[in-house]
């Protein structure tokens, strides 16, 4: 008579230790990528700012900086609540993106709204990889059973999606400056 093997609830719900270990390591490789992300940004950001003309720009860059700083010690307590400790790894997308930030500053007038223009662009870039990156990783967190890890990573990904919205509501009025004052 065969014997029969003990399964696990994991094994019995459909998931095998080979899929789960997979995917953990998916999602600390992911954190990992956005904690170096977000480091980054932290010294990005300040140049943005220096950069920027409006005050409604820098006043949106600034408080979304104080933000970012939180959003590294939260992720710090993310890699903590699963028992990891936190490393950064390069994220070559977070690195093209800020590289392109710097472009387009030096591609454009100092003191101008059309510079403001292209910072606005540049952040929004940045956002749109944050979002996504918090939603896959507040998504495979969710998956794994990470609960306070997905509610820490689900908090930034809130924040990001506001900064992206102030953004976009600050290019309103930036935009329509940079065409008068290029006319």
């Amino acid at each position: 008579m065969p014997t029969k093997t003990k399964t696990t609830e994991k094994q019995a719900a459909g998931r095998s230790p080979e899929a789960e270990s997979a995917l953990k390591e998916l999602f600390l490789d992911e954190m990992k990528d956005i904690y170096w992300a977000e480091q980054h940004l932290v010294k990005a950001l300040p140049k943005m700012m220096k950069n920027a003309t409006s005050d409604e720009l820098k006043k949106t860059i600034e408080e979304h900086l104080g933000q970012t700083e939180n959003q590294v010690a939260r992720l710090e307590r993310a890699f903590e609540s699963i028992g990891e400790k936190a490393k950064a790894v390069k994220c070559e997308a977070m690195d093209g993106l800020l590289k392109e930030a710097d472009e387009l500053m030096k591609e454009t007038d100092k003191g101008t709204e059309v510079r403001d223009v292209a910072i606005i662009s540049a952040a929004q870039k940045v956002e749109h990889y944050e979002i996504a990156s918090y939603g896959t990783l507040h998504a495979l967190a969710t998956t794994l059973g990470f609960t306070e890890a997905a509610e820490l990573l689900k908090e930034t990904l809130e924040e990001e999606k506001t900064a992206d919205q102030l953004l976009s509501e600050a290019a309103v009025t930036i935009n329509e400056a940079a065409l008068q004052e290029t006319n």
